[in-house]
């Protein structure tokens, strides 16, 4: 049976390090015939003229504001879906594959329904390593029969591994998965959105795996850190937001943080720790500004089958 196979990718400033030519060519040259979907979210380093030049072929989306990772790839899971898509493959513009990595992930969508998401191995973009922010979702602690086969070389095409979370940077989805669970939650602007969407696909009785046959090259290596107290709060507010929009957790969420922060709070004024009664203010901060209704609207939408969000 042939398959209607639609590539994602966001675009943003994807001029450096070639990385537009090398994420379009590894698809082009795949050994299943992909359409590539690609949207702009406002570019100002010519990618759009890059695309439109050297590969008219791509259905070029051109964004008028940033929308951000999830909203973006919404709009072309959206087209592909009203182009009949069967498959929809979501792919960082920093990320090129392998010829087989696609085949090899649809062949094992159809031997293993049960699965809404399968990904490959994701390397650094040198493919000398296991790219890192992979790496901290599939370390050894969590599956001790993955790294068992790498270190031994043994495996096949079939084998898969079951994983709670995989990134997002190359992601296969069967249109079973698109009816089901829908897009990314607009509640995520950027960041978070895909452990949003894993937690909505086990909710909806979905799996999520890795298949150590094929690889992704993912070149983030060189991105710069974020300054620590800032990115301090922002891990914060991203982990009340993906508790508040989880489906899978019962309860007041909100509540619960404000509980949690005033319990810190005491102690840190118990103990005259200024530093810490700084932080949690802060804290507190994030918390009265976040848009509650809004959130928890989404979070119910998100609890329901069907295309949501698209």
């Amino acid at each position: 049976m042939k398959n209607n196979i639609f590539a994602i990718i966001v675009i943003y400033n994807g001029m450096q390090k070639h990385w537009i030519q090398k994420c379009f060519e590894s698809l082009l040259k795949s050994s299943l015939k992909i359409n590539i979907i690609a949207i702009d979210n406002v570019s100002t380093d010519g990618s759009v003229e890059f695309i439109k030049k050297n590969y008219p072929i791509v259905d070029l989306i051109e964004n008028q504001s940033n929308e951000g990772f999830g909203k973006a790839n919404n709009i072309g899971i959206k087209r592909a879906y009203e182009k009949g898509a069967d498959y929809f493959f979501l792919l960082n513009q920093d990320a090129w594959v392998q010829e087989r990595t696609v085949e090899v992930l649809i062949k094992n969508s159809i031997n293993h329904p049960d699965y809404g998401i399968l990904s490959p191995l994701h390397m650094n973009g040198e493919g000398s390593l296991i790219d890192q922010g992979f790496y901290n979702c599939i370390n050894p602690f969590k599956s001790r029969k993955l790294y068992s086969v790498l270190s031994t070389h043994k495996t096949t095409e079939e084998v898969i591994f079951n994983f709670d979370f995989v990134p997002a940077a190359c992601w296969l989805l069967p249109k079973k998965t698109i009816e089901r669970v829908g897009g990314f939650n607009p509640t995520f602007y950027h960041y978070a959105e895909d452990d949003n969407y894993t937690h909505r696909m086990r909710f909806h009785s979905m799996k999520v795996g890795v298949v150590p046959s094929v690889h992704v090259y993912h070149d983030r290596e060189e991105r710069s850190p974020h300054v620590y107290f800032d990115a301090l709060l922002t891990k914060y507010k991203r982990k009340v937001l993906l508790d508040i929009s989880n489906p899978l957790l019962k309860g007041n969420r909100i509540l619960v943080e404000y509980r949690l922060l005033l319990s810190d709070l005491f102690k840190a004024f118990l103990f005259l720790d200024l530093k810490s009664g700084k932080l949690v203010l802060n804290k507190f901060m994030i918390l009265i500004k976040l848009k509650e209704k809004e959130i928890l609207k989404n979070k119910k939408i998100s609890e329901k089958e069907g295309m949501n969000f698209l």
